[in-house]
């Protein structure tokens, strides 16, 4: 009888510990807070890829032309950004997919969905990256104009347009960039273009004090604060 006791008593269930640990070699699951944020993180992966995707191909319709290449692969950047050059200039597309949703601008403010994104900071901020990557490395300055390409349905209201920026949805992105005019000759934009293609455009160097780059005896490898002093 007792050993019927002690068996019961040892076969109760132990208490679950709150961090949801049950016990070890067991898989732990996820709360439904942080399920549904990983749901929603991978939708908007999904949406963020498929937009990109989807402009890349509305990109073709821009002509012989124009060369486009796609940063997010060449620079291993997390934004979908593109770098169109063609006549009418060296052009930074951020892409954004706003699915259903109505976005309004005001100058510089955004508002989508009730909040205020930073898009357009990021948008000049992608051109200004693209910018002294491509001076350094063609040692002139090359300015290169930001613009926001919008992959939705939702209708786009303007109350005022940024400054330095172009705003327009993926289907017009073709005849907003040929608006420019001709500005750039067939060889420039080549030769940007080639700039841009280079994978060392897009890597930073590190910074080398000019003291440690300046060196009078190749030979041996002294510096001039490295000079013997002479015997008396």
């Amino acid at each position: 009888m007792s050993e019927l006791l002690w068996t019961s008593r040892t076969d109760r269930r132990l208490p679950v510990p709150r961090d949801g640990l049950r016990s070890e070699g067991q898989a732990v699951r996820p709360s439904p807070i942080g399920w549904m944020r990983q749901r929603r993180a991978e939708r908007g992966a999904r949406k963020a890829e498929t937009a990109r995707q989807r402009l890349a191909q509305r990109m073709d319709a821009l002509g012989r032309d124009w060369r486009v290449l796609d940063l997010k692969e060449s620079s291993e950047s997390e934004r979908a950004t593109f770098l169109a050059v063609g006549p009418g200039g060296v052009f930074a597309v951020t892409v954004k997919d706003h699915g259903r949703s109505r976005i309004s601008f005001a100058g510089d403010v955004v508002q989508v969905d009730g909040m205020r994104p930073r898009y357009v900071a990021e948008a000049r901020k992608n051109a200004q990256v693209a910018a002294d990557a491509l001076s350094r490395k063609a040692g002139v300055s090359i300015p290169v104009m930001p613009v926001l390409a919008f992959a939705g349905s939702g209708t786009i209201v303007f109350y005022g347009m940024p400054k330095g920026c172009l705003v327009t949805s993926y289907q017009d992105l073709h005849r907003v960039l040929k608006a420019r005019g001709r500005r750039l000759a067939p060889t420039t934009v080549e030769k940007v273009f080639a700039v841009a293609s280079h994978p060392r455009t897009w890597v930073n160097e590190p910074y080398v004090a000019l003291a440690d780059r300046y060196r009078w005896y190749s030979d041996d490898g002294q510096v001039g604060a490295d000079k013997k002093a002479t015997p008396r």
